[in-house]
């Protein structure tokens, strides 16, 4: 990841003026939507970035050591080797960004990464997740077990009632406290935004999660009844930028929950590209948490290789 961001000081002036204008916001995603996407040779390029971005997830009660075994292996191995070797891509150590499990399941996720002999780190949700309705005693006890386990990337979730009710200070205090939990682990915030009732909210959420040192800020937890969307994604990725415009310091951004197609996450990375430039187009500040979405990607990468759809057989692993 990038350099770690160090936060500032709680700045609850800006904080309180802050606006946004939904319709305005609405229009701008329907546009971005609306446009032609890239195609041949340039979407196969565009999709394998995406792969390079993927936070591979498994978030199940089911989930075994040996499902989790299964994941890493596909972490390693996103895309089939024979597809990598038509497009002369093959030894370019393409890799998912990550892979993402419940605490429980880091121990078993850096076993099976070490075992296959990859450098791809484990991230873990952690402080109660999906609700944060636990106590912050708890929650803060849950990242240091999940970093004792292994995990180099944390990503919390935030108590939404701190939003709702406006308790800015809480939730910056509460944010201050996880990142010392995580030590040298990058901690990415979830905001849960289908949860927090406006945009403005999720400015505001954005900007307080960034001033207190969040290294990454992320759209749902996935468990919502609405996850991450465009209009969502561009407030955050603005607020991401307006944070650069005033600190200097560069925080990631990673849309989670609901990214299931090749053509979602063309759309991601064209709002990337778009509002923050290319260097937020890699991994180090950019991810897209997905557990379904990189069988899409990789069944596209086989009709661009081979010129017909796959069928289930052949892209067992997906």
């Amino acid at each position: 990841m990038s350099a770690r961001n160090p936060g500032t000081e709680l700045d609850l002036g800006s904080i309180s003026r802050v606006q946004v204008n939904q319709p305005a916001v609405i229009r701008h995603a329907e546009q971005i939507q609306a446009r032609r996407t890239v195609k041949k040779d340039w979407q196969a390029a565009w999709l394998l970035r995406a792969v390079t971005c993927i936070d591979l997830t498994t978030l199940s009660g089911d989930d075994t050591p040996s499902n989790i075994h299964r994941l890493c292996y596909k972490a390693k191995h996103p895309i089939r080797e024979d597809l990598l070797r038509a497009m002369n891509m093959h030894d370019k150590g393409i890799t998912t960004a990550a892979v993402c499990v419940y605490p429980a399941r880091v121990a078993d996720a850096v076993k099976a990464l070490k075992a296959a002999g990859c450098n791809i780190p484990v991230a873990s949700v952690a402080t109660g997740f999906p609700a944060a309705q636990t106590s912050l005693k708890n929650r803060l006890e849950e990242i240091r077990i999940a970093v004792e386990d292994g995990a180099r990337e944390i990503d919390i979730v935030i108590n939404r009632t701190l939003v709702l009710t406006g308790q800015w200070e809480g939730l910056y205090e509460e944010i201050r406290q996880f990142r010392q939990a995580c030590g040298d682990a990058h901690m990415k915030t979830i905001l849960a935004t289908g949860e927090l009732g406006s945009l403005t909210n999720v400015y505001k959420a954005s900007m307080v999660a960034m001033m207190a040192g969040s290294d990454f800020i992320k759209t749902s937890t996935g468990k919502e009844a609405v996850n991450a969307t465009l209009p969502v994604g561009i407030v955050m990725v603005r607020a991401v930028r307006d944070f650069y415009w005033k600190t200097g310091n560069k925080v990631g951004f990673k849309p989670a929950g609901g990214i299931r197609s090749a053509k979602d996450a063309l759309t991601w990375l064209v709002l990337m590209k778009e509002e923050l430039g290319d260097e937020w187009l890699k991994p180090d500040l950019f991810r897209l948490g997905a557990s379904t979405l990189l069988s899409d990607i990789e069944r596209q990468i086989y009709h661009h290789v081979t010129g017909r759809y796959a069928a289930y057989h052949d892209l067992p692993m997906a």
